[in-house]
């Protein structure tokens, strides 16, 4: 899939306005079930301590009492940001309990790009090589543990229901190293656009799939799959080897970054079609 490196998006500004974000206010039509006003949600800025640090991170859950399964969202690699911030708040008024953690902590709090950001310009991509070196798959391991185990520690979390997780670009590989590395937690894995999800590399994601225990949604980017056409089928076999429930689908006409608002290549159509598959599949694997 497509080498995030060498990102299909643009993100013009990073603080997109609420009014943006209209449609996120309102639960997915469709496949999902019909539209409906969104859950009052409560949302706040936490610090996680890991093995490494303290990870500065943004959580969501509904307001009111009651308990509710957890999901963890590994932001692009532009990290968190508000755009990632709504889609966390979205998620959590669909009753979960949501943590969307900065990839970057070890080096800056976020956001780590200030303006804006353009992934087509080499020195806008070069401000995030050293910040992206400090993401490594030992460490997204220790990470995914530390922040599942914050997630348990909620109150407003359902331990008795297993966790969700989601990933964006080079999220999507962390998504799948969450589901090996707290295999009795992780009930479902969603990656959209995800890239590098299958490799020759000995850490390659797709390694993982033998210990886990989750379904899988592999959301595939129209662009990512032309220029490498072989990695649906990959990632599609060895999910199927694994055993794992899975759904692997080349979006058409949709570009490497479309679920993502404030970007030059969202696609609204295509990214709320995502949407609904996600929630589709958590309501599967998560109840």
């Amino acid at each position: 899939m497509c080498d995030d490196d060498i990102h299909q998006g643009l993100i013009d500004d990073p603080s997109v306005s609420r009014r943006a974000f209209g449609l996120m206010t309102v639960a997915v039509a469709g496949i999902a079930g019909s539209a409906r006003a969104a859950v009052p949600v409560v949302g706040k800025d936490v610090e996680i301590k890991t093995a490494d640090g303290l990870a500065d991170a943004a959580l969501y859950y509904p307001e009111g009492k009651g308990s509710w399964p957890a999901v963890l969202i590994w932001p692009d690699v532009v990290s968190l940001r508000p755009v990632f911030r709504e889609m966390g708040r979205r998620l959590a008024a669909e009753g979960y309990v949501v943590l969307v953690p900065n990839l970057y902590y070890r080096v800056k709090r976020a956001p780590v790009v200030e303006g804006g950001f353009n992934f087509a310009n080499p020195e806008d991509r070069a401000k995030l090589t050293p910040m992206r070196a400090s993401v490594t798959p030992e460490g997204t391991n220790r990470d995914a543990t530390a922040y599942l185990a914050f997630l348990d520690a909620q109150p407003q979390t359902n331990k008795k229901k297993k966790v969700g997780t989601q990933g964006y670009c080079m999220g999507g590989a962390l998504a799948f190293r969450t589901a090996g590395a707290v295999p009795a937690r992780v009930g479902a894995v969603a990656s959209f656009h995800g890239s590098a999800l299958h490799t020759a590399e000995p850490t390659s994601p797709h390694l993982t799939l033998a210990r886990s225990h989750a379904q899988y949604l592999v959301a595939v980017a129209d662009n990512d799959d032309k220029q490498d056409p072989t990695a649906k089928d990959r990632i599609k076999a060895a999910l199927d080897a694994a055993k794992r429930p899975n759904k692997v689908e080349v979006y058409e006409g949709a570009a490497h970054g479309w679920t993502v608002k404030g970007g030059q290549v969202y696609n609204e159509p295509a990214a709320e079609k995502a949407w609904a598959e996600l929630l589709a599949l958590y309501k599967r694997a998560l109840s």
